[in-house]
């Protein structure tokens, strides 16, 4: 069938966009690589990467958008759509996993044995007799010194109530979505994109805050590594999440979207419900135990 059918099963055309998003893709880690390894020129190489990532990025979902628009997609490649994203935000859950199976393994293993619980007394006795097994902890070097834990209450719970209450508003725009209710879907998308910058915003003053009067960095140890890992990844997300819903939101006033044909948002809320629940996760396991 024709990449034009509407009913048989949809055969995409020609597209020089997966080819170019390998190369930008490349061209941004080997710069990214010489970078961090002190080679010349790295961080050009870098920028140039980023550059073509942007293009591509634009250039690809231009088309796809162009493509919905023109009615060229059947319920086959909606399916297909909705698949490709489970599986993305699948990969996403993943990852987070990882680091917070490393916060885990750090503090339900790795402390206690270096100070010298269960069978593990020799190894406190003989390499770290001083150290004591405490959570936060920076290691049994004290890397990076002394430093102060971020508080649970403050900054954080601020965050924490303004991603869920972005979470209620984009909830709030799909309803207006699915009753084409256009004014109720831009102000809900609106309150979202604002909330989600927000809290970037609220994130970067708590990094300067525990840079420059808790003197917790990357280099505090096992705490900060992960603490700085975990939170820096996830406002990474959320970044991300918030550029995909100012997309939404520019396309939902040119009157994109309609009840019945509105995946593109719905796989943006998905990603944005995605970091609000690790946000869960963070405030429980990072701040608050």
């Amino acid at each position: 069938m024709s990449s034009t059918s509407h009913d048989g099963y949809y055969v995409p055309h020609g597209s020089y966009w997966p080819i170019t998003a390998s190369v930008a893709v490349f061209v941004t880690m080997l710069g990214a690589a010489n970078w961090l390894n002190g080679s010349g020129g790295g961080s050009t190489l870098f920028v140039i990467g980023l550059i073509m990532v942007v293009f591509m990025m634009f250039g690809w979902f231009g088309t796809v958008v162009k493509e919905s628009l023109a009615g060229r997609y059947n319920a086959q490649v909606d399916r297909s759509f909705r698949w490709s994203m489970s599986w993305f935000i699948f990969s996403e859950v993943m990852f987070f996993a990882a680091f917070f199976g490393a916060l885990y393994y750090a503090r339900a293993f790795s402390i206690p044995w270096l100070g010298g619980e269960g069978s593990n007394a020799m190894t406190n006795a003989v390499l770290w007799p001083a150290f004591e097994s405490v959570w936060p902890s920076n290691g049994p070097a004290d890397l990076g010194g002394a430093y102060q834990i971020m508080g649970t209450w403050g900054l954080p719970a601020i965050n924490t109530l303004i991603l869920l209450s972005s979470g209620v508003t984009i909830t709030w725009a799909h309803w207006g979505l699915q009753k084409n209710d256009r004014k109720q879907l831009i102000r809900g998308l609106a309150a979202t994109v604002l909330l989600g910058f927000i809290f970037l915003c609220v994130q970067a003053y708590e990094y300067s805050h525990a840079y420059h009067a808790l003197n917790l960095t990357m280099g505090s140890g096992i705490y900060g590594s992960t603490f700085f890992m975990l939170t820096g990844f996830h406002g990474f997300h959320v970044t991300i999440g918030a550029i995909m819903l100012t997309v939404m939101l520019v396309r939902s006033m040119r009157g994109h979207f309609t009840p019945e044909h509105h995946f593109a948002f719905e796989a943006a809320s998905w990603y944005w419900h995605f970091v609000d629940v690790v946000w869960l996760g963070l405030f429980i396991f990072v701040y608050w135990f």
